[in-house]
């Protein structure tokens, strides 16, 4: 299944609708969790940014990199930050309610299934096919999120995220020394710059 389509896209700075009441978070982030089957994101960037417009894919993205310096599962964090933002702490909860409720059931049976039929050779064929979409669709969502930042052709961020790529992806330094670095660099750069502009 394609997670969207170019009719369905939008541009990057275009307005959020309407805040979302707690029942529409609930449902909207349960939908993702059901969908996502092998990474929520995709999906979760598809509701918030083209769907429901909650957000604009700058918004999206800087709420996502936030999430990376919080504890714990990144979708988790983003659900829970998502929420809160629109209505508070009970916000934060039904988004958290939606996007882990549904899958903790199913889970729960497919773990009971899988402890007695796991060794099936035409389970285990399967179940590789769905780690390959799981890839494709991460590879998806991150050249999505990419979009805004290529758009604004900003030497600097490139050069950031360039950096940031080649410490952590290719030379396989520890997320937390990489961004004790690039995050006091990339405030100082930003700093300078508005400095240059004002």
């Amino acid at each position: 299944m394609v997670p969207d389509s170019p009719s369905t896209a939008v541009p990057v700075t275009a307005a959020a609708t309407a805040e979302p009441q707690l029942l529409e978070l609930f449902v909207a982030f349960a939908r993702m969790s059901l969908a996502g089957f092998g990474g929520v994101l995709v999906w979760a960037r598809r509701a918030i940014v083209e769907q429901h417009r909650w957000m604009t894919a700058e918004e999206f993205n800087e709420t996502f990199a936030l999430c990376h310096f919080l504890p714990g599962p990144n979708i988790v964090n983003l659900s829970v930050v998502f929420g809160s933002r629109f209505r508070g702490i009970p916000g934060a909860i039904a988004a958290f309610a939606g996007l882990l409720g549904p899958p903790l059931l199913i889970v729960t049976t497919i773990a009971a299934l899988y402890a007695r039929y796991g060794e099936l050779a035409v389970l285990r064929r399967a179940l590789a096919g769905v780690s390959c979409v799981a890839i494709g669709l991460l590879f998806s969502v991150v050249f999505k999120m990419l979009t805004p930042l290529l758009k604004k052709r900003d030497p600097v961020a490139l050069a950031l995220f360039a950096g940031v790529f080649v410490a952590v992806g290719l030379l396989r330094q520890p997320m937390p020394v990489v961004l004790m670095v690039a995050i006091p660099l990339s405030i100082a750069v930003s700093f300078v710059a508005r400095g240059r502009r004002a």
